[in-house]
C-alpha cells in the first residue's frame, strides 16, 4: 500500500481530534490560559460548535448579542456541513503553508484571517438564502472587528489561506477558486456599474502577494502568481507570474500551485 493510502483523511473530524489533544497539552503547559483553552476548545464536542462559539464571541455586539450570532452559526453548520469541511481545509492551509503556524489550533484561536473567512462563509450562506439584511450585518461586523471587508455575495473556495489579512477587500461578484493564498492588503476590486461580473475571477492554486490590487472582471488562471504591490488590469494566463503597475508577465512560477509553496520570487528562482 502506498504512503498516500496510509495517510489519514484530514477532514473536520480528524482535525478536531488533533486540536483537542493539543488543547489538553496547552492547558497543562500554560495554566494561566487553561480556562481559555477549555471554553474555546475542550468544552465543545465538534469543530462546528467551537467555530460557532468563536465567531459569536468575536462579532456579536450589544445590538445582536453573541448568543443570537451563535444560533445563526449553528443553523448554518447544521444545514450545510460543507461549511465545516471548508473551515477545516482553510485551517490546514494555514498549518501547511505558514511556517509560523506550529499547531493545528493556532488558526482557530489566533489568526484573524482564518476567523474572518469563517465568518464570511456564514454570511455567504445567509446571502444565498436571501437573508441579505443579516448577511450584510455580519459583513459590517467582520470589517469592524477584523479589518477584512468581504461582500457576502462573493464566492470563495476552500483551502483558502489569508495571511495577516489586515486590509483585505473582496467585492460582491468576485470568485476565488480552491487552494488560493492571499496576504494582507489585497484588493479584489470592481470596475463599472453593470449587473454582470465586476470583480476578479481567480482560479485554483493562485498566490496573490501583499498589497496586490486586482481590478475589474479579470481572469486569473490556475497556478498564477501576482507579485506584491502589483496592479492587475488585464487577464493573467495560467502558471504565469505578473508584477508591476500595471502588472506584466515576468516568467513562470516554479510549482504548479504557487499558493502551496508561498514562494515570493518572481520566477520561482
Amino acid at each position: 500500500m502506498s504512503a498516500a493510502a496510509d495517510a489519514p483523511l484530514r477532514d473536520a473530524a480528524w482535525l478536531w481530534r488533533e486540536i483537542r489533544q493539543e488543547a489538553v497539552l496547552l492547558s497543562r503547559s500554560e495554566p494561566v490560559l487553561a480556562s481559555f483553552f477549555h471554553i474555546s476548545l475542550l468544552n465543545h464536542a465538534a469543530l462546528a460548535s467551537a467555530l460557532a462559539f468563536l465567531l459569536a464571541s468575536k462579532i456579536g455586539d450589544r445590538d445582536v448579542q453573541p448568543m443570537l450570532v451563535r444560533q445563526v452559526c449553528d443553523e448554518a453548520y447544521n444545514a450545510d456541513p460543507n461549511l465545516v469541511e471548508a473551515a477545516a481545509a482553510d485551517s490546514l492551509a494555514h498549518y501547511d503553508r505558514d511556517p509560523a503556524c506550529s499547531t493545528y489550533s493556532m488558526p482557530l484561536l489566533y489568526f484573524k484571517g482564518f476567523q474572518a473567512i469563517q465568518a464570511y462563509r456564514v454570511a455567504h450562506w445567509l446571502w444565498r438564502r436571501q437573508r441579505h439584511a443579516l448577511a450584510l450585518f455580519l459583513q459590517n461586523r467582520i470589517s469592524t472587528v477584523f479589518d477584512v471587508d468581504i461582500h457576502p455575495g462573493a464566492q470563495l473556495g476552500s483551502g483558502l489561506m489569508v495571511d495577516h489579512a489586515t486590509g483585505l477587500v473582496i467585492g460582491e461578484t468576485a470568485v476565488v477558486g480552491r487552494d488560493v493564498s492571499m496576504l494582507h492588503g489585497v484588493t479584489l476590486g470592481g470596475c463599472g456599474t453593470g449587473k454582470g461580473p465586476r470583480h476578479p475571477q481567480v482560479g485554483d492554486g493562485v498566490l496573490i502577494s501583499a498589497g496586490a490590487k486586482l481590478l475589474g472582471p479579470v481572469q486569473i488562471g490556475d497556478g498564477a502568481k501576482v507579485a506584491a504591490g502589483s496592479v492587475v488590469l488585464t487577464d493573467v494566463p495560467s502558471r504565469t507570474t505578473v508584477a508591476g503597475v500595471p502588472a506584466r508577465p515576468m516568467g513562470q512560477p516554479r510549482g504548479v500551485q504557487p499558493a502551496l509553496d508561498m514562494d515570493q520570487n518572481l520566477n520561482g528562482d
